[in-house]
């Protein structure tokens, strides 16, 4: 079959669902896909190249809905905040303010076919925000774009998504502030020597549970007298990030506290455990009163782990009393550092008789 073409050249087919052009000798790609037909330029000359894209665009058309086809970026936009409604109520707002800003200053119009949405544009606005934000919020920016078409490669409005590449930026790891066992004892002991403060009694058992339990505030709020079985010798712990819940041992650095607790009348059916919710502020006057580093109270979870790194306890039983599901591959790629430096330690305890 040839057709004559407006530039004087003629269309042969070469091969199925492959023509090549003759004035320019460029490749063309003829098929149908979801009862559309297609042709668009192979942008080559080489035949063994051509054949390839032809196999790709095949691949590429067999994947898309023609009934998505003409979605556009502001439907796409709509339709990603309704898919925010199963994230925490913190993400939601993360991501509808970046949305946001994305609306406001995206330069090729909201009602451009997600189609026609290229890589290069995307990166143009993710470079202009690198100049205006900090590392951690233009990761954020990039995370974005990469759900955003990421849904609409799951609603076929796209065969590959044009955000794919986009990637943040490397962040350095803190050096986060972890207390010594002994400052941790230190630090509760001076919030319940506060007598003229009423709540800080209640506060220094917050914090001490937190130390000698290893967790953090979200599953102190969470407890109720039920959840701690004396008799078993586990505690049932929720954790709202995530939407789990797991169990810890009464370990034994912990049963006094907790006996200490249930003869106050703190441990009742129905009743929380704690009276204060976050020890965020009462811990930092701590640690300025007792000349110490800045400590949250993520730092006495750190505690925790660190001690128990420190004192022989494998990755894989501390990931599970954390509520983990991983093994042990978020504890040993933190803490693993650790685990060398307690293993150095003891080896120089091996002095030659």
């Amino acid at each position: 079959m040839k057709e004559t073409h407006a530039r004087n050249g003629e269309f042969g087919r070469v091969a199925e669902n492959l023509f090549r052009y003759s004035s320019s000798g460029v490749y063309y790609a003829r098929f149908q896909a979801n009862g559309k037909d297609i042709c668009r330029s192979l942008r080559t000359t080489d035949r063994a190249l051509a054949k390839r894209r032809l196999a790709d665009e095949m691949e590429k058309a067999s994947k898309v809905d023609p009934n998505m086809g003409k979605l556009s970026l502001s439907e796409l936009l709509r339709l990603y905040d309704e898919h925010l409604a199963q994230c925490a109520p913190k993400t939601v707002a993360t991501r509808r303010s970046i949305a946001r800003c994305f609306k406001e200053t995206w330069r090729h119009g909201l009602e451009l076919a997600v189609q026609q949405i290229n890589a290069g544009q995307l990166e143009l606005w993710l470079a202009g925000k690198k100049r205006e934000v900090k590392t951690a919020t233009f990761n954020e920016y990039a995370r974005f774009l990469r759900q955003l078409f990421n849904l609409a490669l799951k609603l076929r409005a796209i065969a590959a998504s044009p955000a794919a590449d986009l990637h943040g930026i490397r962040v350095e790891s803190p050096i986060r502030a972890t207390p010594t066992w002994e400052q941790f004892h230190q630090i509760v002991k001076d919030i319940r020597d506060l007598k003229l403060n009423r709540d800080a009694e209640d506060t220094a058992d917050l914090v001490e549970f937190m130390g000698l339990a290893g967790v953090g505030t979200a599953e102190c709020a969470n407890l109720r007298g039920e959840h701690i079985d004396l008799a078993k010798k586990r505690i049932n712990l929720y954790r709202a990030k995530t939407d789990t819940g797991y169990s810890i041992p009464i370990f034994p650095q912990l049963l006094p506290f907790l006996q200490k607790l249930e003869a106050n009348g703190r441990i009742r059916l129905g009743q929380t455990v704690f009276a204060v919710k976050d020890p965020k502020k009462s811990l930092a006057a701590a640690c300025k009163r007792l000349n110490m580093a800045h400590f949250s109270p993520r730092s006495l979870r750190r505690c925790f782990i660190t001690r128990a790194i420190e004192m022989g306890i494998d990755f894989k039983t501390i990931s599970a009393w954390q509520g983990h599901r991983d093994g042990g591959v978020l504890i040993a790629k933190t803490y693993g550092h650790l685990r060398s430096e307690h293993s150095e330690a003891m080896a120089q305890r091996l002095v030659a008789q």
